[in-house]
């Protein structure tokens, strides 16, 4: 019986380009395309199997071996700092985590700054880093009206084209990291199927750099 590869494609508009990315690289698999409710899609041939799970879970089945590789964004990888080997960036999906206020605020630095977020690890790395003093305010969505509503100062967050921020009458403050999709690898998976995953990463990647001279 053929080794099969485990792959975890992140549900959504990115998933489809990722798994788009696989095809064009020799990986095709079928089965994925045909409708139903299945939730694990293989092809022998190829000896790969891939099945969707939400974004953020990318990188625990990655860790946790029910997948051998993945892709997860750098925000992911940043914020719940998972034991996986990233192998590639894909160039895709890309955007930015960035500080973003009311464009009248002026920070005053005798004050503790609060910042509304989901994303607390990055929040705190970046404001540590530059010795500012913290308040996080974690939240799960609608980010954006917190500095509105008064209930933070700025927020950080995922900024891709500043469409809704401008909406919201809200500035772009400072980028603290750009963000794009990366393939990972479980770190047990790289050792024993090394070959296949190698064959992969090889494959994405030149793949990406095609696209990019394009």
């Amino acid at each position: 019986m053929k080794t099969m590869l485990n792959i975890a494609l992140p549900k959504g508009r990115l998933g489809e380009k990722v798994l788009a990315m696989f095809e064009k690289s020799g990986f095709e698999c079928p089965a994925i395309h045909e409708s139903g409710r299945k939730l694990i899609f293989e092809n022998p041939e190829k000896c790969v199997r891939y099945f969707w799970v939400k974004p953020s879970d990318v990188s625990i089945y990655v860790e946790r071996g029910a997948a051998d590789i993945g892709i997860a964004g750098k925000d992911i990888l940043l914020e719940y700092e998972p034991d996986v080997y990233e192998l590639v960036d894909l160039d895709i999906g890309k955007c930015r985590m960035a500080v973003a206020g009311k464009k009248d605020f002026r920070d005053d630095t005798t004050k503790t700054l609060r910042v509304a977020t989901k994303f607390t690890n990055i929040t705190k790395t970046y404001y540590a880093s530059i010795g500012r003093d913290i308040d996080i305010i974690h939240l799960n969505g609608s980010i954006e009206i917190a500095p509105i509503l008064g209930l933070s100062d700025v927020i950080v967050d995922i900024v891709e084209t500043g469409a809704t921020l401008k909406e919201n009458n809200l500035d772009v403050r400072e980028t603290i990291v750009p963000i794009s999709a990366r393939l990972i690898a479980n770190k047990s998976s790289f050792k024993f199927k090394n070959e296949m995953i190698e064959k992969v990463a090889c494959a994405l990647s030149e793949f990406a750099a095609s696209e990019d001279k394009k």
